[in-house]
């Protein structure tokens, strides 16, 4: 799979869902004149459909172009004239609900206008918030070592603004290490922190020797942002998971500061990795030299796919309000492909929300393939959770 379907910000299903269901809605106008149609036929006259007729342009305002809402107008008037002269001659009495059909039909072609106009202006600010996301989340190698990997940022629909989402996999001598992380708030402030985070992950994952050093430079980065910071910035922190593999790939380290615990994918199977010890979200920890930094460690089977995501996927409610579970979604036989895996749990939040997101979720998936001088010899390998911690 290339480059741009695995790491590229494409559209889940839940943007398909939202235009088809922008269809059916778009059939409402229609749908109420006709319902004042079948009402006057089957009643002989009798039940008076004017409010149906009445509300078909002002129900077009929002969902048709300035040209249909008018032209739902015109054909509510006309089957209201119909109607009329089916039954008897018009009288001037008659005039006062037809001029006020006229008069809903202006006011619903004006507030078009003016939902036109706001739309576009979300629009445009979407286009350039995503633009400017991209920009400071440039997009990940499809391959790392052995590890195969995907990503996937998803909007949420009500936002305009940048995310404070991000994630990051980093090549070095000590081994691969990997990162997802949440940024309180949104907006330029958002932006300021997570370019901060990335760089001194950047840094501190080349230069320092140990996933504790990793995490302490990370939390140094984030305290003095903070200390020289004023208004809401100045009160930021960021949940994060901060994960390690060895360059010989046999163990797998994590260090949990208040982040969604990660899920490991195997033989069909979606096992939690979450902390022994709970830890405070980068920014809320004052940390000395000699304090310890809880590193929990587990097996990392080859063909498993390791899934870091933000709180955008697992507090994703439904109508009734129910959070969203993946680990449901994720028991079941995925083939040894990380997309897949991003695919299947984006396609479960939509069902689960009705395809509309509340929150950013940033997702990062990766698989470990196997050596190339053992490519044929994987069976046997079990996804299971190490006791004890990193050194």
């Amino acid at each position: 799979m290339g480059r741009e379907a695995r790491n590229g910000r494409k559209e889940s299903s839940s943007g398909e869902e939202s235009t088809g269901r922008g269809r059916r809605l778009r059939r409402l106008p229609a749908a109420i004149i006709v319902a004042a149609l079948v009402l006057s036929f089957f009643t002989r006259g009798g039940l008076n459909t004017f409010p149906l007729l009445v509300a078909a342009p002002v129900a077009a305002a929002p969902l048709l172009s300035l040209r249909g809402t008018i032209a739902t107008g015109v054909a509510a008037n006309l089957v209201g004239l119909g109607l009329v002269f089916l039954r008897r001659e018009p009288t001037v009495d008659e005039l006062v609900p037809f001029s006020s059909l006229v008069v809903l039909t202006v006011v619903a072609a004006f507030l078009n206008v003016l939902l036109t106009r706001d739309r576009a202006d979300l629009r445009t600010s979407r286009e350039v918030a995503a633009v400017l996301q991209r920009a400071v989340l440039p997009d990940l190698p499809d391959r790392v070592g052995r590890l195969a990997v995907a990503t996937r940022y998803e909007v949420a629909h009500k936002e305009a603004s940048i995310g404070g989402d991000l994630f990051a996999v980093h090549e070095t001598p000590h081994g691969i290490r990997m990162l997802i992380a949440d940024v309180r708030g949104k907006g330029v402030e958002a932006a300021r922190t997570v370019n901060a985070l990335l760089g001194s992950f950047h840094e501190a994952s080349d230069h320092r020797p140990d996933l504790p050093g990793v995490v302490r430079q990370l939390e140094d980065r984030m305290q003095s942002g903070i200390r020289h910071a004023s208004g809401a910035e100045a009160e930021s922190f960021a949940t994060a998971v901060v994960a390690e593999l060895p360059p010989d790939y046999s163990v797998l380290r994590v260090a949990n500061r208040g982040h969604e615990a990660p899920l490991l994918v195997h033989e069909g199977k979606a096992l939690l990795l979450g902390p022994t010890a709970p830890a405070l979200p980068l920014g809320l920890d004052l940390l000395d030299a000699d304090d310890e930094i809880p590193v929990d460690l587990f097996d990392l089977p080859v063909g498993a796919t390791l899934l870091l995501y933000t709180d955008g996927i697992n507090e994703a409610r439904d109508a009734d309000g129910t959070f969203f579970d993946p680990v449901p979604a994720l028991s079941r036989h995925f083939p040894p492909d990380p997309d897949a895996v991003l695919d299947a749990v984006l396609s479960a939040v939509s069902r689960h929300t009705g395809g509309n997101f509340q929150d950013d979720a940033a997702l990062l998936a990766v698989t470990l393939d196997p050596p190339a001088s053992t490519a044929s010899d994987t069976s046997g390998a079990t996804a299971r959770p190490r006791e004890g911690a990193s050194p």
